[in-house]
């Protein structure tokens, strides 16, 4: 199969399946004399098992170690699951970030909204008085 078919079945670019070649994700594939890539059918299933780990929170290297583990067979939900517990720790910590950040954004929001700060000019962060710029 050539690279367009097999970007096409599994819903990515040529690109994708280009970068994922060249980060292990995809073993090399074969070419032609005339240099063309040829894939299995195996391909279009594996950039959709990386896509799908991509989307639960994994990082390339992540699915590509997952994908690595799976390859040497014996790989289960038991021997697997620090990978996921590391994904869902990563993804509490990036929640509790954005959970910090719509608070300053929101103590922003009521300062500007009572007249004490300019959004931008002067805001140093809870606690600090707007500065007079004229």
């Amino acid at each position: 199969m050539k690279i367009g078919q097999v970007a096409r079945q599994a819903g990515v670019s040529v690109d994708t399946v280009r970068f994922y070649e060249r980060r292990g994700v995809l073993p090399v594939a074969e070419r032609r004399p005339s240099g063309y890539r040829i894939f299995n059918a195996a391909a279009v299933e594996r950039i959709r098992m990386a896509k799908s780990l991509q989307e639960l929170g994994f990082t390339l290297d992540e699915v590509v170690d997952a994908l690595t583990a799976h390859d040497q067979g014996g790989a289960t939900c038991e021997s697997e699951r620090w990978r996921l517990e590391a994904v869902v720790e990563r993804i509490d910590a990036r929640i509790a970030e954005l959970i910090g950040l719509r608070e300053s954004a929101a103590e922003t929001l009521e300062c500007c909204r009572a007249g004490r700060c300019r959004l931008g000019l002067g805001y140093g962060g809870p606690g600090h008085e707007a500065r007079d710029l004229e």
